[in-house]
């Protein structure tokens, strides 16, 4: 089942091509957790460039975007480099967050992510995207981090 608004970010720590991140750590503040199928996919390259875009208002508020994949930092790297990513890929190659956010694509032989986006904030799961179409789809979560963020001031 899909982790929903209110429940805790799970205490999981993943590798990324910046170092160790701890997802309890990381949504201190506010943060985007991103899952997508995989690297160099049309639809994810699509999504990732739209976060690409977004990046500079998202530093602006000071939140934190993290694409998720069952991906290699090895494939993460070739992908963040190709399209100039500015915002870390995790490698979640065992699968335990794409379990423990409810997020398998139970069609998918490998156990890849479903395009599913998080948003979080003190530890919280704030906000979920359950229906995410690639294009444009930062934007969509800019919207939302924005209101959130002016309601909480």
């Amino acid at each position: 089942m899909v982790l929903k608004e209110g429940d805790e970010v799970p205490d999981i720590t993943f590798e990324s091509l910046e170092g160790e991140v701890n997802l309890k750590e990381a949504s201190r503040g506010t943060a985007v957790f991103y899952f997508y199928p995989k690297d160099h996919t049309p639809g994810c390259t699509r999504e990732a460039k739209s976060f690409k875009q977004a990046m500079p208002e998202f530093e602006k508020l000071g939140v934190k975007v993290y694409g998720i994949s069952k991906d290699s930092l090895k494939a993460h790297k070739s992908f963040s480099e190709k399209h100039s990513l500015n915002f870390p890929l995790l490698s979640d190659s065992q699968g335990k967050a794409i379990e423990a956010f409810g997020v398998r694509n139970e069609k998918s032989k490998a156990g890849s992510a479903k395009r599913v986006t998080f948003i979080v904030n003190d530890g919280k799961i704030t906000h979920v995207f359950n229906k995410v179409k690639p294009d444009n789809h930062a934007s969509e979560v800019l919207e939302i981090v924005k209101k959130l963020l002016a309601d909480s001031h």
